[in-house]
């Protein structure tokens, strides 16, 4: 094995500008750790939080490492690993801690805990493109919310890697997705995904009271039983009008940091949403990764990918693209 990779790395917070190529070491593997080699990288807007200094967490500089979702082959395992194998296809995300084990590479050490199995007939770009988006839509839809066949779902900002991926879980389950975008371009690309109707607002805060009035419309004055949103802020409360009685509403991002009002349209139920805390566990992962596997080994979810990007060396204009927001699902650089 390699002992030095190429990485991507960042020396202060900023915008794309400020990720760097560098070849750093590569151990071997040590107890319940896995070497891999990259295939493919999986951009998520966490990454850029992160690399601007605006995430949950702050990068450990003045060397900090990024990225944790990855498809690759198992290239080594250390002492005590029994449920991978070298060569081995996999994809990476549980619990990274991005600024010492960032994926954005071109071969990683992780915990065996960080990677699960990808069946043999997807690639590696499907593979980069799947395991945060499918899992997060899992364990927000079924577990937290229960989502149940016949149910109508609104999936707000519908055109991102975990939107898109919601719209086939709900249908997988016999659900009825109903997606938001702000663009009539992206309409079509929607219902091609399978969304049942796609409400476009046109406006940069979602248009949450005509957004409301329509899913009312189109469930017979009944509303949705769950709303999946990634926005929040003032948006939330006009918003919370589209659900039905004793409906949940998932938060699983926050996109508008301003304050939101909680809705009086009582009784419902406001849940928040993190993946790690799923994913976190043996029990969490083995159904959230049983469930995508299933899925991508039959067909039925196919990873939304709005470009590829060849080489480590294109990751700044990847990460320009990301935060420009015109793109459709998910964003891969191949290694």
């Amino acid at each position: 094995m390699p002992t030095a990779a190429r990485t991507v790395l960042f020396h202060e917070i900023g915008g794309p500008e400020v990720l760097k190529i560098e070849d750093v070491p590569v151990p071997e593997p040590g107890p319940r750790q896995v070497a891999l080699r990259i295939e493919a990288l999986g951009l998520n807007r966490a990454e850029a939080l992160f690399r601007a200094g605006t995430y949950y967490y702050q990068p450990a500089l003045p060397a900090s490492r990024l990225g944790y979702e990855a498809s690759g082959v198992v290239e080594a395992v250390g002492e005590g690993v029994t449920e991978l194998a070298v060569g081995d296809p996999v994809m990476t995300g549980p619990g990274i801690e991005m600024s010492a084990q960032g994926v954005y590479a071109e071969r990683v050490v992780l915990p065996e805990t960080a990677v699960v199995r990808r069946p043999a007939s997807v690639d590696g770009v499907t593979g980069a493109a799947a395991w945060l988006t499918y899992t997060t839509a899992y364990g927000a839809l079924l577990e937290t919310a229960g989502l149940k066949p016949g149910d109508h779902v609104l999936i707000t900002g519908a055109s991102s890697g975990v939107g898109t991926a919601a719209i086939q879980v709900a249908r997988r389950i016999g659900a009825i997705p109903l997606a938001t975008t702000r663009s009539e371009e992206k309409r079509r690309q929607l219902l091609e995904l399978g969304a049942a109707e796609v409400i476009v607002s046109g406006e940069p805060d979602g248009g949450s009271e005509a957004v409301a009035k329509e899913v009312r419309r189109l469930t017979g004055g009944h509303g949705a039983q769950v709303i999946f949103d990634a926005i929040g802020g003032p948006a939330f409360r006009p918003l919370a009008d589209a659900l039905a009685e004793g409906g949940s509403v998932l938060v699983y991002g926050w996109l508008d940091r301003r304050p939101a009002e909680i809705p009086w349209n009582w009784p419902f139920t406001i849940h928040t949403y993190a993946n790690m805390t799923l994913t976190a566990t043996p029990g969490g992962r083995r159904r959230s990764t049983a469930f995508l596997n299933a899925g991508l080994a039959d067909g039925g979810f196919r990873p939304v990918v709005a470009e590829v990007f060849d080489g480590l060396d294109r990751i700044q204009d990847a990460h320009r693209l990301m935060e420009s927001n015109r793109h459709t699902g998910k964003i891969v650089v191949r290694v």
